[in-house]
């Protein structure tokens, strides 16, 4: 299929279609460009929201429960799974599409499961071409879940409008989950299995945390739920929105969107030059060894080889630098 063509199917919400794009998003189609650009005018009217928290929280179930209370309010729905460590782990996209199959039929909610497999940059910059391909889809509210607390899952779901962190009764040290900079990032916090011994004390201990770090604008809520029985979920629709609200009003949303893509352009850019200046240090240099080489021969330090690397990298195509890092005419 022809990329505007493909481009067109997804404004216009085909399902067939909008799986297309964001399988070329996991592949690194050298299409992406083209398709981005057809794309990105028609986004930003989706809100996003991120699910992270450690494995067993029941992030899946309690993305379910969202759907269900966005579908109760006449609101489309997209939910992105994601597995940023492999392409070959199943589980956590299987349980998603097995706790969330009441909603499979329903022409309102689109569910996809998500790994890089060959997208240069890994899943960093792969998740917001996801979000904005679901986002230029029409879907009103798109939830992005992922299966940990890395440093990548962070990051893709902090690449989102509103941050739930999850934690249930029973989650372990505060100090040490603090350390992991989870707690940094949320916009709302919640106990999940609030059902179960120990629920109010991990509410407990997230107030005294609260209590103890850096004051904003907006103070983070702490929402109760049960996904076994259904209590919360109201309240937890309720904070999100008034955190949208919050957003809207106070300006955040737009700086913190701003942000959010500014970053992605950079990374991008460091990521493509990076790789030019990898090439290039291996690579041979006009009538001599490798840069490479001369560093093994300590020929040169190393701050001399970034100098003549970023050269060489800054360099128009074609024109040849000099040892000395200079670009000959």
């Amino acid at each position: 299929m022809e990329v505007f063509a493909l481009a067109q199917k997804v404004l216009s919400g085909d399902r067939r279609a909008v799986a297309r794009a964001i399988s070329m998003v996991e592949d690194g189609s050298e299409d992406l460009p083209t398709l981005s650009e057809a794309l990105y005018p028609k986004t930003g009217r989706a809100h996003t929201i991120g699910l992270t928290g450690a494995p067993g929280v029941g992030k899946s179930s309690l993305a379910a429960q969202l759907v269900s209370a966005a579908r109760a309010r006449d609101r489309t729905v997209a939910v992105l799974a994601i597995d940023p460590t492999s392409p070959f782990t199943g589980g956590a996209l299987l349980g998603d599409r097995l706790r969330m199959q009441t909603h499979a039929t329903d022409p309102g909610v689109f569910i996809r499961s998500m790994a890089t497999r060959g997208h240069l940059g890994g899943m960093a910059l792969a998740a917001p071409e996801a979000l904005r391909i679901l986002d230029a889809s029409g879907k009103d509210l798109v939830i992005v879940e992922t299966v940990g607390v890395g440093q990548a899952e962070v990051e893709v779901a902090t690449a989102t409008d509103t941050t739930l962190v999850v934690v249930q009764p029973g989650w372990g040290d505060a100090v040490q989950a603090s350390k992991a900079g989870i707690l940094e990032i949320a916009d709302v916090f919640v106990v999940n299995k609030a059902d179960r011994e120990g629920a109010d004390d991990a509410v407990r201990d997230l107030r005294n945390m609260l209590r103890m770090g850096p004051k904003g604008e907006w103070e983070p809520p702490i929402v109760r739920t049960s996904t076994l029985t259904g209590d919360g979920i109201d309240e937890l629709w309720e904070a999100v929105e008034k955190h949208r609200d919050f957003g809207e009003r106070s300006g955040e949303l737009a700086r913190r969107r701003r942000s959010r893509t500014l970053e992605e352009v950079q990374s991008m850019v460091a990521f493509r030059l990076g790789r030019r200046a990898a090439a290039l240090l291996r690579g041979e240099r006009d009538g001599g060894e490798g840069l490479a080489d001369d560093l093994a021969a300590r020929r040169i330090d190393p701050y001399r080889a970034a100098e003549i690397l970023l050269s060489e990298v800054m360099a128009p195509d074609g024109a040849a630098t000099s040892p000395a890092g200079e670009t000959d005419a």
